[in-house]
């Protein structure tokens, strides 16, 4: 057995390859496992992959003499170096990955209710900023260049942002350390339990500040829907009359008015049918015609006149109510937002959910739709039909990702985050680096792609296994190399990073939460999603739609400020040190 020996305890060009895939794949695993299990009703998730990471760091290090960092000992000196690559590799995997999903609902975010939500976001960000430098002066500026690194490890550990620690860690190979580059995933270690945990005690103790009751909230929703006269279907039986839409079919009557409508039932000679889209209107004709209510008399106007008193009820057979998933696979359908196709009252069906790249997305007025689209869909039988022929459903055409375009957007990516921009006052140029320009160049190509026929579209589970395999490397590959100095960390004064994390998290949710409350008037279940986004945190997010009881509005916060929030928590990791150290 003197083989397996040599191969887990000594790093040698004939068993280094075996050895570092034994200790990736060991951390991955057994992460992944520990991940799944709940304390408090609250599960880690990968992330915990960088705690087991450390602990196989730690091992190494201390029993058989392995440091992965500096290649000390019998480390093989170009480990740190093959550690690194695999670290970078998955960081631009994952932020790729993120910057598709985000795209689409990017620039949509900053549109009226979302402009002022997206600011309350940029609030929480600049505070935990802000916090940062407060306790970095007050108790943590011991005169070592390493000391305000660190707080920022335990910064992105407080608000769970893996892809900021990412981008913190490649910044600091910008610049030179007297004992090397800190482990900041030390802190961030440190900071992360208290931190997801923080985050809903903060959203509790606004409730409780602010003497929210549930119910009112939960209330006030439904009034909000039920007067949105762009959600609300409107149901009229006309008599066409108006000869410029005579002779025309359905579907060339809908591309000639420009509007959004359903005709399901039609009158002529004095016999009813189900029309389709190639029947054409005569006139005399009674059509029964849903619509928004926004737009009812204008669809009055142009077809003919209502026939006032007059109700199909009769005439409606017993109905069967399913609920599918449609695939959206036609490029019609590309970029179009819901709140143009008017699914709920013009197809009279409730689109609930949209998963795109494996990540569940609220179905509001202003998200675009993309090619891969998958829409939870509940409504009459007919009705749905009716919808998966608008928009494709057709599985066939999406067989393969992209895989080419995917590699192309991230070279573009990795181009651009090497581009110097010189800053005054700054000695170091500022590089978006290996998180941000990915980033940036994947939220434009998710955004805009569609209108040059870029092709961004992946399967979910491709898109899933890829953004998962990025980020479980990069946690991987930090915990085997903070694994080293991790206990020593603690011991020399690593505990005090818990309680400045959970100032952190915390004090800003507080100071930003009651002001969305008391000063914005917002609906406490959207502001909890708000916060839940704000940080990144899916726990906090499952929390929210927990209390909020089946109400979309968790989800609707949370989308509306993600995007914006992923895109600031990477690009002020960057920023900050770069200001700071420089």
């Amino acid at each position: 057995m003197d083989w397996l020996v040599n191969i887990l305890t000594t790093l040698t060009p004939s068993t280094y390859i075996a050895h570092l895939v034994i200790a990736y794949a060991l951390a991955i695993s057994l992460g992944v496992r520990l991940g799944k299990i709940k304390f408090g009703g609250i599960a880690l998730g990968v992330t915990f992959v960088l705690f087991v990471g450390i602990l196989v760091g730690h091992i190494s290090s201390t029993v058989f003499g392995i440091d992965y960092k500096t290649a000390s000992g019998d480390t093989l000196a170009s480990t740190p170096q093959i550690i690194k690559f695999v670290m970078e590799l998955g960081l631009i995997l994952f932020v790729y990955c993120i910057g598709l999903q985000v795209g689409p609902s990017f620039f949509a975010t900053f549109k009226s209710g979302g402009l002022k939500m997206n600011l309350l976001a940029v609030g929480i960000v600049l505070l935990n900023i802000t916090m940062v430098f407060v306790l970095y002066f007050a108790f943590f500026n011991n005169g070592a260049k390493e000391d305000f690194p660190m707080l920022v490890g335990v910064l992105y550990g407080a608000v769970t942002n893996t892809p900021g620690l990412g981008a913190a860690t490649t910044t600091l190979n910008n610049f030179e350390f007297t004992n090397g580059i800190p482990d900041i995933a030390s802190g961030y270690a440190c900071a992360y339990p208290l931190g997801v945990v923080g985050i809903i005690l903060a959203t509790v103790a606004i409730r409780y500040i602010c003497k929210i009751n549930l119910d009112e909230e939960r209330e006030q929703l439904r009034k909000e829907v039920e007067s949105n006269p762009h959600a609300t279907p409107k149901h009229l039986v006309l008599k066409v009359t108006n000869y410029a839409v005579i002779n025309k079919t359905l579907e060339e009557l809908r591309n000639f008015l420009n509007r959004e409508f359903i005709i399901s039932r039609i009158i002529k000679n004095g016999e009813l049918f189900i029309p389709n889209r190639e029947t054409k209107l005569e006139i005399g004709d009674e059509v029964h015609l849903v619509c928004t209510e926004w737009e009812a008399q204008a669809m009055t106007e142009l077809i003919g006149e209502a026939v006032p008193g007059k109700t199909w009820e009769a005439d409606v057979e017993k109905k069967t109510y399913v609920s599918r998933r449609l695939l959206v696979t036609k490029e019609t359908m590309n970029g179009k937002t819901f709140g143009q196709l008017h699914f709920s009252s013009v197809y009279g069906v409730n689109v609930t959910r949209v998963t795109r790249n494996g990540m569940d997305l609220f179905a509001n007025r202003n998200l675009r739709l993309q090619v891969g689209d998958r829409l939870l869909v509940t409504g009459l039988e007919e009705n749905v039909e009716r919808l998966a022929r608008k928009v494709g459903s057709n599985v066939k055409h999406l067989d393969h990702p992209n895989v080419g375009a995917i590699f192309f957007g991230i070279m573009a990516g990795i181009i651009l985050g090497q581009m110097p921009i010189p800053l005054p006052g700054i000695d170091v140029p500022v590089k978006l680096g290996y998180a941000g320009g990915p980033l940036i160049v994947a939220i434009l190509v998710g955004a805009f792609g569609y209108r040059y026929k870029i092709a961004s579209y992946m399967t979910t589970s491709a898109n899933l296994m890829l953004r998962e395999v990025g980020l479980i490397l990069f946690l991987a590959s930090v915990g085997l190399q903070a694994g080293a100095t991790f206990w020593q960390t603690i011991v020399n004064g690593g505990y005090n990073y818990v309680w400045a994390g959970f100032l952190i998290t915390t004090v800003p949710i507080l100071i930003i939460g009651l002001i969305g409350r008391l000063k914005m008037k917002l609906n406490y279940f959207t502001l909890m999603g708000l916060i839940a986004g704000s940080n990144t945190d899916p726990p906090a997010l499952a929390f929210a739609n927990q209390t909020a009881v089946g109400s979309d509005a968790p989800a609707v916060g949370y989308s509306t400020v993600y995007p914006l929030t992923m895109f600031l928590r990477i690009l002020t990791a960057q920023l900050v040190l770069l200001f700071f150290m420089g």
